[in-house]
């Protein structure tokens, strides 16, 4: 590409869409090129690479090691959760993921059978997820704070010929159990695996069911070492699950080729990453950016990844994030605002940041959620590095928007999410479908086709993939986000458009929560919206109408729903605030105005609509609100 500027990219990509990609496709190794760059006939919108063949985790490892690079660093390894720090080379992680990708080929694996990895951040599970992408299986991670209602709920939508997990997590004071999850979860499914691969963790080891269950060491040190399986470009490469309601959970379809092309041009356009540099993205492998950003991406480009253990604060400090970037040489750092919020509140100063190098830290990029223009700015002044917010989804796969090192534009300003990569034309319509003009505010879209690396569809439910994100605009993708694109092109997200809240990065569904909340006998009926929160940007706040004729103690019901909504849908959801009202503010038609009650409890003035059919319902929820 002859780009050297952000305006000259995106303007040769607009004069040749096919072109740019293919261009960029050149930096991937192929099995077998492609017959069509796009073909606009398969599926939703068109496919990418159609004809093509690869394997993607032998794209991540071993044309690494075949070019030389084999003992160079693709993984740093930092637990303090564990106490432990360890490195692996391409060569390492290239014979482990062959040798797993063996273990699970013994038991049964091939091309296009799912596997589920239920596991936390730990080196295997990086392994296992590549190991899949060897055989030519798709993986689906689970995140390991989910509760067993919802690990059951994947499970049973995804009918994994294999689990994989892990005897336990590790969180600040103590252990958690996965295995006992797993078992319940299993014990609510309706598919059953026909087998299960545990890693044991010293801290505390799992008891395993005989005829089911083996030993994930055991097996990756008894396999034959298994060769990369090519399979289409347009084949799935994993099954992400998004929000959803309890019971029926979206699975987000990601296909290989776009992915990988995608996901390796990004590293060099929007981070300004190449081989050896050391990228580190402080989520989880249970997220979208965990897939792309820790896995995927980094090791493509044939960088360094670091995965971490731990928390921004309290393991041991809110010095931790500088200590990980000085101790490692960390070039480009990724988190979430959420995570520069908790620090930001617990050394205001930074005063923990002064006794470590950062001088090889050269930008912090942020997503997950729009990050606040205060913390941004608070970063940059407390970095003296460029702050970069930008904009993506788990249904996109990469940045939609963003500062572009590798093209020398970057921060955006502090509230934006920058600018539309090249392969995106993002614009702001009103409700009608029509492009709104530089400044308006309304349903931030993305005209078709999408690029590559975009989510194809949804598992096993096109329609619902059609109905969820093409039905409304057509011609367009409907992001399901509100904001608006300024005169010098940059995107302003300004919050979700549905009932989709940000907990700490981690998008949660309010109507979730609420079909938990109403499972309990005595609730009635109910609401929950996202209330405005310092740290994690939002918090769930729950509002109950009990049923006539209970009068046991709101407290005693109050603390039975926290535990309900930790038990079905796990403490990531961070639900601790149910209050009981009389009644919940609606229309004439019965729909709970969450909207006004949103705004209540971010402390905003929230005069009843026309619409309303009991101008004192509320007034009930800002007594409600006032009582705590």
């Amino acid at each position: 590409m002859s780009a050297s500027t952000y305006p000259e990219a995106y303007a040769e990509w607009q004069r040749d869409p096919e072109a740019w990609w293919a261009q960029a496709a050149e930096g991937i190794d192929w099995t077998r090129r492609w017959d069509r760059v796009f073909d606009p006939t398969l599926g939703a919108f068109g496919q990418w690479f159609a004809g093509g063949e690869l394997n993607i985790a032998a794209n991540c490892l071993d044309r690494h090691v075949a070019a030389g690079r084999g003992a160079e660093t693709a993984l740093i390894w930092d637990s303090p959760m564990a106490g432990a720090i360890e490195h692996f080379s391409y060569a390492t992680l290239q014979q482990r993921c062959a040798r797993v990708a063996g273990a699970l080929a013994a038991l049964g694996v091939k091309r296009g059978d799912r596997v589920v990895i239920y596991m936390p951040m730990i080196p295997s599970a990086l392994v296992a997820m590549l190991a899949c992408a060897r055989l030519g299986a798709v993986h689906s991670v689970v995140f390991g704070g989910f509760a067993a209602p919802e690990l059951a709920a994947r499970i049973s939508d995804a009918a994994p010929r294999v689990v994989i997990a892990a005897s336990c997590g590790l969180e600040p004071g103590r252990v958690v159990a996965y295995k006992p999850l797993l078992d319940a979860a299993l014990a609510l499914a309706t598919h059953q695996p026909e087998a299960c691969l545990i890693y044991q963790r010293p801290a505390l080891r799992a008891d395993l069911t005989p005829g089911r269950d083996h030993d994930f060491a055991a097996a990756e040190a008894a396999a034959t070492p298994h060769p990369p399986v090519p399979i289409a470009a347009t084949d799935p490469l994993y099954i992400l699950y998004t929000s959803g309601t309890t019971g029926n959970p979206k699975g987000v379809l990601r296909d290989a080729g776009g992915y990988a092309v995608a996901l390796h041009h990004s590293m060099r356009q929007i981070y300004g990453l190449g081989p050896g540099d050391v990228f580190w993205t402080a989520s989880d492998i249970g997220w979208v950016v965990g897939h792309s950003y820790i896995v995927y991406a980094p090791l493509l480009a044939g960088c360094t990844s670091v995965m971490y253990e731990g928390k921004p604060v309290g393991t041991p400090d809110a010095g931790a994030f500088w200590r990980v970037c000085a101790q490692h040489g960390v070039k480009v750092l990724f988190t979430a605002p959420t995570a520069l919020r908790a620090i930001k509140q617990q050394d205001p100063d930074a005063a923990l940041l002064r006794p470590h190098d950062l001088s090889k830290l050269e930008a912090l990029y942020l997503a997950g959620e729009r990050c606040d223009p205060p913390t941004a700015i608070w970063a940059a002044a407390t970095l003296a590095r460029p702050v970069v917010d930008h904009w993506w989804q788990t249904e996109t796969g990469w940045p939609i928007t963003a500062g572009f090192r590798g093209y020398g534009l970057f921060p955006p300003k502090p509230g934006a999410g920058g600018r539309a990569a090249p392969g995106y034309e993002v614009r702001a319509l009103d409700d009608t479908g029509a492009v709104l003009g530089a400044g308006a505010s309304g349903h931030l879209a993305i005209r078709l086709p999408l690029p590559p690396g975009c989510a194809p569809s949804l598992w096993q439910n096109a329609a619902g993939y059609r109905s969820a994100y093409l039905a409304d605009f057509p011609g367009w993708y409907r992001t399901g986000d509100a904001g608006m694109v300024d005169a010098e092109g940059d995107v302003w997200v300004m919050g979700r458009t549905d009932d989709i809240i940000n907990v700490a990065g981690h998008r949660l569904s309010t109507g979730a929560i609420e079909e938990v909340l109403a499972a309990h006998p005595d609730v009635a009926e109910c609401a929950v919206v996202g209330a405005r929160d310092a740290v994690k940007g939002q918090t769930p706040l729950g509002f109950v109408v009990l049923k006539a004729g209970v009068d046991r103690p709101g407290e005693t019901i109050a603390a039975e729903l926290v535990a309900l909504v930790r038990a079905r849908i796990g403490p990531v959801a961070a639900f601790k605030d149910a209050r009981i009202v009389a009644r919940l503010p609606k229309t004439r038609s019965g729909k709970i105005l969450r909207a006004s009650i949103r705004r209540l409890a971010d402390g905003e003035p929230a005069a009843p609509p026309p619409t309303i059919d009991d101008p004192l319902a509320l007034e009930e929820i800002a007594n409600a609100l006032a009582r705590s």
